[in-house]
């Protein structure tokens, strides 16, 4: 009998690592086929297309993917469309992003951000991270729930509001690149940038907020939504501090470029790891965590080469993720499920963000532009450079299956498409015009 027992446990531990094996091929494998799409398609934009490589590598894959839509529609490229829709299938969006990506792009996009200067704008960074995005979330939430009626869709307000957290969020990474060829003044980039950084730890307190309510179908109390607020959001700050800290002191006991770089990105994988375990905000963690190694760190811990390498490294790093996003975002249309009420819902859902953009960091940066130490068309460049980005298609892809979801998925994805392409692409120009020929 004994011996059965050890035969079943060598066998089920025989079974066990094949299947790891097999699963980890499988994961190495989507991970080959992403990086072969992504590079074909940067090379593609550079060689003939020109575009701001985000914005590219996004418009070829939609572009390619919704060719294989209308050729399935024919009967012509069937097999295509089903192993693109696959591949997606086989690819959970919204883990990809929220538990792998996220924390080496937030942490990259901190690690360059220049605190002491950070710190003469951290009034308006502080009311457009957090204020903005909670009245944003309230003005797009409600706004949502007034006016789909009109195009035929029904969506509870648990879901607007829902749909309004996960929106708010803004993610310059397609704009940033063409506010500097633009010449836009530094003092409005970084503003971009430091509401960008600290506001996607907001809103995905606010999103877990939302979806706990439709998880248990009750209202939370407003103590219970402090101290949720309070738990993730001051956690994830005093999580970043501390791993900020520590990682420096081990990055100034010594200087080799290559223990250095390891230690950086083990702060990132582990202490993201470390903010879920704790469920504290791993966003906000990684921002502080980057802020700090950035300045301190790269001032005080390093020296000239070992500085050049780590930059290197985490500049690479961040432009591969983020092409690599934004073809996962551009080939994302497959799986979405349209009609015409939702498109025109969708058209809806674009105005009322944009309005909320206007009412929310627009209106309070127009009227406090002195007060805020910015050009005076600022107000113009805040409101149409509020672009969205994977972020919010990876919460919208991680909501419970069902009509709502698909609903908010549609929406959030078109609102992100329209993000990219008319605000992105025109970004520029609204800059130049509005700022530069003051």
């Amino acid at each position: 009998m004994f011996r059965g027992g050890a035969r079943q446990a060598a066998t089920f531990r025989v079974c066990f690592a094949r299947s790891l094996s097999i699963a980890v091929l499988r994961m190495l494998d989507i991970v080959a086929i992403c990086l072969v799409i992504t590079a074909l398609l940067a090379y593609l934009n550079q060689r003939f297309v020109g575009l701001p490589t985000p914005v590219g590598v996004m418009a070829a894959a939609l572009l390619f993917s919704l060719t294989l839509i209308g050729l399935d529609a024919l009967g012509i490229a069937h097999r295509f469309w089903k192993l693109e829709k696959s591949l997606l299938l086989s690819i959970d969006f919204a883990d990809v992003l929220m538990e792998g990506m996220l924390s080496l792009l937030l942490f990259a996009g901190a690690l360059h951000v220049d605190l002491s200067e950070l710190k003469t704008y951290r009034l308006p960074v502080a009311a457009l991270a957090v204020f903005g995005t909670l009245l944003s979330t309230l003005v797009v939430g409600f706004g949502m729930w007034f006016t789909l009626p009109l195009t035929g869709i029904d969506l509870s307000l648990v879901y607007c509001l829902i749909f309004g957290a996960l929106i708010s969020p803004t993610d310059p990474i397609a704009v940033m690149g063409i506010l500097k060829s633009a010449g836009a003044p530094k003092a409005l980039k970084l503003v971009i940038v430091g509401e960008s950084l600290f506001n996607d730890g907001v809103a995905l307190v606010l999103f877990s907020l939302f979806t706990g309510m439709l998880a248990s179908g009750l209202k939370p109390a407003f103590g219970e939504s402090l101290d949720l607020l309070l738990h993730e959001a001051g956690g994830g700050l005093l999580l970043g501090l501390v791993l900020g800290y520590l990682t420096f002191r081990l990055l100034k006991s010594g200087d080799s470029y290559q223990v250095d770089v390891l230690l950086s990105l083990a702060a990132v994988t582990g202490g993201y790891a470390l903010a879920n375990r704790l469920d504290v905000s791993g966003p906000l963690a990684m921002v502080v965590a980057g802020l700090i190694i950035g300045n301190h760190g790269r001032a005080l811990a390093m020296s000239e080469s070992t500085r050049r390498y780590v930059d290197m490294f985490w500049e690479l790093i961040d432009e591969i993720l983020n092409a690599t996003l934004f073809v996962l975002i551009g080939m994302e249309v497959v799986v979405v499920l349209f009609s015409i009420n939702l498109l025109v819902a969708a058209g809806v859902a674009i105005c009322v963000t944009l309005l909320a953009r206007l009412l929310t960091a627009g209106l309070p940066v127009a009227v406090l532009s002195n007060a805020f130490n910015l050009p005076r068309g600022a107000w113009k460049v805040l409101t149409w450079g509020g672009l969205r980005g994977g972020v919010s298609v990876a919460l919208a892809l991680s909501l419970p299956a069902g009509q709502e979801r698909d609903t908010v998925v549609a929406l959030t994805y078109c609102v992100v498409v329209f993000s990219i392409f008319a605000q992105g692409l025109s970004i520029g120009y609204v800059t130049r015009k509005a700022v530069l020929r003051r």
